[in-house]
This record gives structure tokens, C-alpha cells and sequence, in this order.
């Protein structure tokens, strides 16, 4: 079998999470759990994205540095999921070294990806 893969969208961390944060996440729930009692394999994914400008000045004008602005707020959201019980398989977070190798992978790939016409443009 095949597995299902569901997710939210990456959520920005400019701010603590807010109901329509917690709207997308437990529909987003609610069908891998419809599809895991039917006997689908899902891999629910979640997560933060914790790059951009908006959240560098929030954490400085908060007095914080970045990343522990981002682990503050990545620890609510999780908090949250936990409130409402959500049942992801995986939070992920841009900051993740898992996360920026699979994007470097991505790029690198894009990079010498080959159109009938020949080498893609990203070069």
C-alpha cells in the first residue's frame, strides 16, 4: 500500500499560533484519521517556517535572538497540537538540518534537471 501524504501548510512563527492556525491543523487531522481507520497508511506533516524578515524584527524587537525566538515559538505550536491532539507523524521546522539538506537536495536537482530542449535554466 501507498502511503497518503497530508499536510498544513508551514506555518510563519511572526506570532503565536491563532484559531485559523488550529482550523487548518484539525481538518487537516481529521481526514488522516478518516483515512487511517479505513486502512490507509497516512504521514501526517506539520511544521514552522521559521525564515524571513518579518520574524527577524519581531525577535529583535522583542529583545530576542532569532532562533530563540523561533524555539519559543515553535514550543506553543507544539504545545497546541498536543492541546487539541493532534496526530501528526512529523512537526517540521525550516531551521531543521533535516529540512535544509532536503532543500539543498531539491535545488540541486532543479539545478541539473534537463527540459527536451536541453539543460533547464536554473544554471
Amino acid at each position: 500500500m501507498k502511503t497518503c501524504f497530508h499536510t498544513t501548510p508551514i506555518y510563519y512563527v511572526n506570532d503565536v499560533p491563532h484559531p485559523g492556525h488550529a482550523y487548518t491543523t484539525v481538518a487537516a487531522d481529521a481526514l488522516a484519521r478518516a483515512r487511517r481507520l479505513r486502512g490507509h497508511d497516512v504521514f501526517f506533516l506539520t511544521g514552522t517556517d521559521e525564515h524571513g524578515q518579518n520574524i527577524e524584527r519581531t525577535a529583535r524587537e522583542r529583545g530576542m535572538d532569532t532562533q530563540a525566538y523561533c524555539d519559543m515559538i515553535a514550543a506553543r505550536f507544539r504545545q497546541l497540537w498536543y492541546k487539541l491532539d493532534i496526530t501528526y507523524d512529523r512537526l517540521i521546522r525550516t531551521t531543521d538540518e533535516i529540512h535544509k539538506r532536503g532543500f539543498l537536495e531539491l535545488w540541486r536537482r532543479l539545478k541539473d534537471a534537463q527540459t527536451p530542449q536541453g539543460p533547464a535554466i536554473y544554471r
